[in-house]
């Protein structure tokens, strides 16, 4: 899966989103903002996965996730 990354300095901070997932974030310096990206993407699609699952629109095959720590 690609997706585009797009960070620009606006007026007092800068704006980081991802336009397909519809995750925007911001920081005041452009390593705060990629930095609050990458969490909010985490979460975003922690919180698609679990939606999957509670609506049966996602299966185990039996793979763990041994560390989220992946930095």
């Amino acid at each position: 899966m690609k997706i585009t990354v797009e960070i620009k300095k606006g007026e007092k901070f800068w704006v980081a989103r991802i336009p397909e997932l519809g995750v925007t974030t911001q920081g005041e310096t452009e390593t705060q903002a990629k930095a609050n990206l990458k969490e909010a993407l985490e979460l975003h699609l922690e919180a698609m996965a679990d939606y999957a699952i509670e609506h049966g629109q996602l299966q185990f095959t039996g793979h763990k996730i041994i560390s989220k720590d992946y930095a």
